[in-house]
């Protein structure tokens, strides 16, 4: 487990650490990481399939190893890499995964290879400077390659939530599009989901804005209620995980769902004349 470039103190203000531990602890039942995990592992494997022995896939962010390690399981031929800012979620990724895990800040990854798939799951949303780190992140990648994206969706849902886990925005799906394209990628699939559970959201979240209209929350509280969502309920977590499961097979056949609590996109950055992914891969 390597670390380097690691940045200043004040500049890991985009996540707190503290989530690392309850995360790790309930990411393998939760109906809302099950869900997204199935859809991640499943679209992985559309698009590593298809690319040689030895293709080359990255994450950042890789938090906990969660999604890490399903992405190891949708490309067992291939080399799967994983980074963080976070040494503090890298040793519970450990835990999950035997491949390479790297300590670094996403504008200074120590890669000189270019690599096949990019992913960065519920990430990007914690970053003031979106647009440059996707352009950063079209430079990562091989031509051919694809970069995969999850965000929260609809600002409408903005909450403590948001607050708690650091986030500087949600996503319209337009705006996503819109990034992405100008940062030289290709839109292959854009989707909601968790769509079955939007309304449910919604509601509670306006009511917890409306309780809380009378008084502003500090940081502490709103990261202490953030931290009270990730929990299982016994009768409740089947029934959700059951239900988001209905919605998971359009999404693995490509099918766009029109709103959700969260965004999917994997995007595509063009070949470069007529030599493909492998000549350029090096």
């Amino acid at each position: 487990m390597e670390r380097k470039n690691v940045k200043l103190e004040s500049e890991r203000d985009s996540y707190d650490p503290v989530f690392f531990e309850r995360l790790a602890s309930v990411e393998d039942e939760h109906f809302w990481f099950r869900t997204r995990n199935h859809v991640i592992r499943a679209l992985t494997r559309q698009v590593t399939g298809k690319l040689p022995p030895g293709c080359r896939v990255l994450e950042i962010g890789c938090g906990a190893g969660n999604v890490l390690r399903e992405l190891g399981k949708a490309c067992p031929h291939g080399l799967v890499v994983g980074s963080d800012l976070f040494f503090e979620g890298l040793k519970f990724a450990r835990n999950r995964v035997a491949g390479p895990l790297v300590q670094a800040d996403l504008h200074a990854l120590p890669f000189d290879v270019k690599f096949d798939v990019v992913g960065l799951f519920d990430v990007i949303e914690h970053i003031p400077n979106d647009v440059e780190v996707l352009e950063h992140l079209a430079r990562m990648i091989a031509p051919g390659g694809r970069l995969f994206l999850t965000v929260p969706a609809s600002p409408s849902l903005w909450s403590y939530f948001d607050e708690g886990a650091r986030h500087c925005r949600r996503y319209r799906s337009l705006e996503m599009k819109e990034k992405l394209q100008s940062a030289g990628f290709e839109i292959e699939f854009l989707s909601h989901y968790m769509t079955s559970i939007f309304p449910l959201v919604w509601l509670a979240r306006r009511l917890t804005r409306l309780a809380s209209r009378s008084r502003s929350l500090t940081i502490e509280q709103a990261t202490a209620l953030t931290l009270a969502e990730f929990k299982i309920t016994p009768l409740v977590n089947p029934l959700l995980t059951w239900i988001l499961s209905l919605e998971t097979g359009f999404l693995i056949r490509r099918r766009p769902l029109p709103f959700g609590a969260s965004l999917l996109a994997l995007a595509r950055k063009p070949l470069v004349g007529t030599s493909g992914i492998e000549a350029q891969r090096r």
